[in-house]
């Protein structure tokens, strides 16, 4: 799809989707570096944000919904970078973050940029501060925790470091109710899952193990094996049964589809065909993910959207 034709053609199908999708009833993905994340500007979070596995905020959705996303996306971005980056003893920096939050949502004039951004969003949409602490929780966890025993121990994660994104982008397209926020849940702790079985390499690096220790034992795979520049057949194995989960799981949030409507709908889509897609990419690197990180090609994400649109499969798990 490199040609000037099968862009134009890539665009088309997209437009398509998107009015197959506004016209039937029925978000949210985990959207999460900066030398300095505290001063992030706005070209360094859009080029974050085009790195992402999915679209965070499609082009073809109105200006409200995008401005939207983005705020909560870089505001998310931010947390996660100041988690990851900052030098030295990261925490007193999170925590600062964590007060500058309940200064905005007490009504107070926040210091930091992407909050001062975030406070249309914050009124229109009729944010609270829970999620974004939430988020602040989970990466100081990050800074205490290392790796995870089982997976039931990571799911709990996700739950702060995932889970509250999806519940921001339900109240950014008026979508509120226990069942949705259970199906986003879903959805988003498999993006989450997703992601860590891309970034083995990375995280190691970092040194954070997110996949499940017990899995590590049970396929006699040693932490040292992840530092190695091929994937083994055990550490493949180790993948592979992960993003297999993870796929399960997004099979599992596929009805949130079904209860949203219009453009909330099609931004969801565009969630769940990134994690699809992905999961296709790392299938197609034979689960190979030290040599280097598999990322979906745009067109697989397009399929995907697609086949979620019209209710069929395109590609297997």
């Amino acid at each position: 799809m490199g040609s000037i034709q099968g862009e134009q053609s890539s665009e088309v199908a997209t437009v398509m989707v998107a009015r197959r999708v506004a016209a039937r009833p029925g978000s949210i993905a985990g959207m999460t570096s900066h030398p300095d994340p505290a001063g992030a500007g706005d070209a360094y979070l859009r080029a974050k944000e085009q790195a992402e596995n999915f679209p965070v905020a499609l082009r073809i959705l109105p200006r409200r919904h995008r401005q939207h996303l983005l705020a909560v996306y870089d505001v998310a971005r931010v947390i996660d970078d100041l988690g990851d980056q900052g030098p030295g003893d990261r925490r007193p920096a999170l925590r600062e973050f964590d007060a500058d939050l309940d200064t905005l949502f007490g009504g107070g004039a926040p210091r930091h940029p992407v909050l001062q951004r975030l406070r249309p969003t914050m009124l229109t949409c009729g944010l609270d501060a829970k999620p974004f602490h939430d988020l602040v929780a989970a990466n100081l966890q990050d800074q205490e925790k290392t790796a995870y025993g089982t997976f039931d121990d990571l799911v709990a994660y996700c739950r702060l470091s995932a889970d509250p994104v999806g519940r921001i982008v339900l109240r950014v397209f008026g979508a509120t109710g226990p069942r949705l926020e259970e199906l986003s849940d879903k959805v988003c702790t498999a993006l989450q899952i997703v992601e860590h079985c891309q970034d083995v390499a990375e995280d190691r690096r970092n040194g954070r193990i997110y996949l499940p220790l017990e899995d590590l034992d049970r396929l006699q795979v040693r932490p040292t094996d992840l530092d190695a520049p091929r994937a083994t057949p055990a550490v493949r194995q180790l993948v592979a049964f992960n993003a297999e989960r993870a796929g399960a799981l997004l099979d599992e949030g596929l009805p949130l589809l079904r209860q949203l409507r219009g453009w909330g709908r099609l931004a969801v889509t565009g969630y769940l065909a990134g994690g699809r897609a992905t999961l296709y990419a790392l299938r197609r690197a034979e689960w190979d993910v030290l040599a280097r990180t598999p990322r979906p090609a745009k067109r697989d994400v397009l399929a995907q959207a697609v086949a979620a649109t019209f209710g069929s499969a395109v590609m297997s798990r």
